[in-house]
């Protein structure tokens, strides 16, 4: 529903992004017995029906989204998995007196190129990379780097307009792919490094990590999206070294208190090479995992900051086990409508399964999954060991059956 200042409801969480991801938000605030303004361009965005109220107003717009609400106040302001709104995310928060102020410093970790100047004045290990928002000065520049390159917009996310090379010969068509993806129409360019593609996640308190989740990614074959998150066994050693990177990083994006993520890769030389900074909540599920894995609530956590309340007590691990998600995408290299799931329940019951999420629904359209906002669903999965998370993931995919025939235009 869509409302006008004057009936939007008072003391509200206001949420900055109304996608599948951000679903998780308002249903905490709604089992706190928080009202919630849902903010989001799309007339179709998801998580409205979750929310008391809806604003469609880009979350890139503060100053529509001040004027929509009229005499409304916020009781707080939070956003989630999204970039798009990290900047309003501040603007709102400082123009409204939040209890919590999206700190300004965070924003470098919006722009690839400045995030890397970041990573080195933390004299964290880095790699060779080249940007600009010239044409010609970025393809002599990535010319020069060691193959293979990762080209991506330098401000994009969700795996949008990534293209990995072998040789330079792709370079004109995976910059210009790049560009298309870029507000700022910069293309960045990479040394691929090689290891084990891994994540890190962080909540922090007065700059310490009160809860520290550290995960292997697995990709789609042939892409640069991610298929399976699950925790990672590491030792001790390799904990602490990743961890310490973490918090040097989120010192130097002014991240004192509340959640961060950093795509990296651990080295056959043991060192962390960060690939990515996402400074705010996980995507792709992640408050699931750490709530599978540890009985952690970095949902409740974030929006008790959001409001000025203490949250430790959300990031308590009241156990100690492994978990991961499964992400699922459209089996079709092709444009495609959604006919029916079949095996929804035989992958529930599948033991170790503690949840499936399906974002798409039966005439619904598909797009291949080549980036993350294509994904049609999700599986949870919970265990002993890692071996037997992965088991279980792998018998509910194997169960879990998108039916999906190809557009007339795709066919």
């Amino acid at each position: 529903m869509t409302v006008s200042g004057d009936q939007l409801p008072q003391n509200a969480l206001l949420v900055l992004g109304a996608s599948e991801e951000h679903i998780p938000l308002y249903q905490e605030a709604a089992r706190r017995g928080i009202p919630t303004i849902a903010v989001d361009m799309r007339p179709d965005a998801p998580a409205f029906p979750f929310a008391d109220a809806a604003v469609k107003i880009s979350t890139r717009d503060a100053d529509a989204i001040a004027e929509a609400l009229g005499d409304t106040r916020p009781a707080g302001i939070v956003a989630g998995a999204s970039d798009a709104a990290l900047l309003t995310w501040r603007v709102l928060g400082l123009r409204y007196g939040m209890p919590y102020v999206y700190p300004q410093a965070a924003l470098a970790g919006l722009d690839k190129a400045a995030f890397h100047r970041v990573v080195a004045s933390c004299d964290v290990a880095g790699y060779g990379w080249a940007a600009s928002d010239d044409l010609a000065k970025i393809a002599a520049k990535a010319a020069q780097l060691r193959f293979p390159l990762m080209v991506k917009p330098v401000d994009g996310s969700g795996s949008k307009g990534i293209t990995r090379l072998t040789h330079p010969d792709g370079l004109p068509a995976a910059i210009a792919r790049a560009r298309a993806y870029s507000a700022s129409r910069t293309v960045l360019a990479e040394e691929y490094v090689h290891g084990r593609q891994l994540t890190i996640d962080l909540f922090l308190r007065d700059g310490t990590p009160v809860m520290t989740c550290i995960k292997d990614q697995h990709l789609v074959a042939g892409r640069s999206v991610v298929r399976r998150i699950s925790t990672a066994q590491l030792s001790p050693q390799e904990h602490r070294h990743l961890e310490d990177i973490a918090v040097r990083l989120c010192a130097a994006l002014g991240i004192v208190n509340g959640p961060a993520n950093f795509d990296l890769v651990l080295g056959e030389d043991g060192q962390g090479r960060i690939i990515e900074a996402n400074p705010r909540l996980s995507g792709d599920s992640i408050p699931r995992l750490h709530q599978a894995a540890y009985g952690v609530n970095v949902v409740g956590a974030l929006i008790a900051l959001a409001l000025g309340e203490p949250f430790d007590a959300y990031l308590r691990p009241t156990r100690n086990a492994h978990a991961g998600v499964e992400l699922l995408g459209s089996p079709l290299d092709t444009e495609g409508e959604l006919a029916t799931w079949e095996g929804v329940a035989e992958a529930h019951a599948v033991p170790g399964v503690t949840g499936i999420e399906l974002y798409a629904q039966p005439g619904d359209p598909v797009h291949p999954h080549d980036q993350s906002g294509h994904k049609i669903g999700m599986i949870t999965a919970t265990g002993p060991s890692p071996a037997e998370v992965s088991a279980a993931l792998d018998k509910a995919t194997s169960l879990l059956r998108p039916i999906i025939h190809p557009t007339r235009e795709a066919s």
